[in-house]
Protein backbone atom coordinates (compact mmCIF):
# COMPACT_ATOMS: atom_id res chain seq x y z
CA UNK A 1 0.00 0.00 0.00
CA UNK A 2 1.54 3.68 -0.91
CA UNK A 3 1.90 5.98 1.80
CA UNK A 4 0.30 9.12 1.99
CA UNK A 5 3.09 11.23 0.06
CA UNK A 6 3.21 8.24 -2.78
CA UNK A 7 -0.38 8.34 -3.07
CA UNK A 8 -1.26 12.31 -3.37
CA UNK A 9 1.46 12.02 -6.63
CA UNK A 10 -0.15 9.64 -8.44
CA UNK A 11 -3.75 9.34 -10.80
CA UNK A 12 -6.63 8.15 -9.77
CA UNK A 13 -9.33 7.05 -10.79
CA UNK A 14 -11.33 10.43 -9.85
CA UNK A 15 -8.75 11.92 -12.45
CA UNK A 16 -9.85 10.25 -15.40
CA UNK A 17 -12.27 11.84 -17.75
CA UNK A 18 -15.64 10.47 -18.97
CA UNK A 19 -15.13 7.77 -22.08
CA UNK A 20 -11.03 7.79 -21.11
CA UNK A 21 -9.83 4.34 -20.48
CA UNK A 22 -7.80 4.02 -17.44
CA UNK A 23 -5.97 0.96 -16.59
CA UNK A 24 -5.49 -0.20 -12.83
CA UNK A 25 -2.13 0.05 -11.02
CA UNK A 26 -2.82 -0.94 -7.57
CA UNK A 27 -5.88 -0.38 -5.03
CA UNK A 28 -5.27 1.82 -1.87
CA UNK A 29 -7.99 1.12 -0.48
CA UNK A 30 -8.44 -1.16 3.01
CA UNK A 31 -10.71 -3.37 4.71
CA UNK A 32 -14.06 -4.10 3.26
CA UNK A 33 -14.18 -1.44 0.49
CA UNK A 34 -10.98 -3.29 -0.97
CA UNK A 35 -12.56 -6.73 -0.31
CA UNK A 36 -15.57 -5.03 -2.40
CA UNK A 37 -13.38 -3.73 -5.61
CA UNK A 38 -11.85 -7.37 -5.29
CA UNK A 39 -15.04 -8.80 -5.65
CA UNK A 40 -16.34 -6.04 -8.58
CA UNK A 41 -13.39 -7.68 -10.87
CA UNK A 42 -11.01 -4.40 -9.69
CA UNK A 43 -7.46 -5.54 -9.48
CA UNK A 44 -4.23 -4.44 -11.40
CA UNK A 45 -4.48 -4.23 -14.98
CA UNK A 46 -8.14 -3.76 -15.03
CA UNK A 47 -9.44 -1.63 -17.69
CA UNK A 48 -12.08 0.71 -16.29
CA UNK A 49 -13.82 3.37 -18.37
CA UNK A 50 -15.84 6.12 -16.94
CA UNK A 51 -19.08 6.66 -18.88
CA UNK A 52 -20.73 9.34 -17.07
CA UNK A 53 -20.93 10.73 -13.93
CA UNK A 54 -24.51 12.27 -11.80
CA UNK A 55 -25.47 15.63 -11.77
CA UNK A 56 -23.26 16.57 -8.72
CA UNK A 57 -20.66 14.41 -9.94
CA UNK A 58 -20.77 11.77 -6.96
CA UNK A 59 -21.18 9.04 -7.93
CA UNK A 60 -20.22 7.76 -11.16
CA UNK A 61 -20.92 5.36 -13.27
CA UNK A 62 -18.08 3.03 -14.59
CA UNK A 63 -17.58 0.24 -17.04
CA UNK A 64 -15.80 -2.73 -15.70
CA UNK A 65 -15.31 -6.03 -17.21
CA UNK A 66 -18.56 -5.38 -19.22
CA UNK A 67 -20.35 -4.23 -16.18
CA UNK A 68 -21.33 -0.81 -15.49
CA UNK A 69 -20.94 0.11 -11.69
CA UNK A 70 -21.11 2.93 -9.49
CA UNK A 71 -18.29 4.12 -7.56
CA UNK A 72 -18.62 7.07 -5.33
CA UNK A 73 -15.50 9.79 -5.31
CA UNK A 74 -14.25 8.72 -2.43
CA UNK A 75 -13.67 5.58 -3.43
CA UNK A 76 -12.31 6.42 -6.85
CA UNK A 77 -9.94 7.94 -4.76
CA UNK A 78 -8.38 4.76 -3.85
CA UNK A 79 -7.95 2.74 -7.34
CA UNK A 80 -4.62 4.42 -8.63
CA UNK A 81 -4.10 4.11 -12.51
CA UNK A 82 -1.39 4.26 -14.63
CA UNK A 83 -0.10 7.64 -16.10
Amino acid sequence: MPDAYNASMQRTLADVKINEKAVVKELAAVGAARMRFLDLGIVQDTVITPLFKSPFGDPAAFLVRGTVIALRLADCKTILIEG
